[in-house]
């Protein structure tokens, strides 16, 4: 969420760079016109038209400095973005490998699950046949004492 959030701060950041940039094109273009417009002036307007020169021209420098900083700043978000959406195709890719191995880990978790069910009965099973002969064993043992002890009365005469 973060990576979305950033991305759009930067494309808007972007669109808002753009505008600007055109913006101070449409104020250069209208300045540009503005002096064109004034050079059929009086030898008066001559020397407010020199002054009037260096502040355009002061004024072109600053608005090219900015187009030109502007410029950088949107190729540096352009290559921010790129970066940013590299960086979301990887975690996507991330995400996919992640659930495929949960899904892997629970298709593995209902076997064993199943295995310890079946393996619970079998022992349960099994230790109801051991209750069952221990059960018979001790008959069995009582018995042959019954006969050892019969045997041994009768063959005392």
């Amino acid at each position: 969420m973060d990576v979305e959030i950033r991305l759009r701060k930067l494309v808007d950041e972007r669109e808002n760079l753009l505008e600007q940039v055109k913006t101070l094109k449409e104020q250069h273009e209208q300045t540009k016109k503005r002096h064109r417009g004034d050079e059929s002036c009086s030898p008066e307007r001559e020397v407010l038209k020199n002054d009037t020169d260096s502040d355009v021209m002061d004024m072109q420098r600053d608005a090219n400095r900015q187009v030109i900083d502007l410029k950088f700043k949107l190729v540096k978000s352009e290559q921010e973005i790129s970066a940013l959406e590299q960086n979301v195709t990887r975690l996507e890719g991330q995400v996919t490998r992640y659930k495929s191995a949960a899904e892997n880990a629970e298709k593995v978790e209902d076997e064993l699950k199943a295995e310890k069910r079946k393996l619970q009965r079998e022992l349960r099973s099994s230790l109801d046949k051991i209750e069952e002969l221990e059960a018979s064993n001790s008959h069995l043992n009582k018995r042959l004492e019954k006969m050892k002890a019969y045997r041994g009365t009768a063959a005392t005469p």
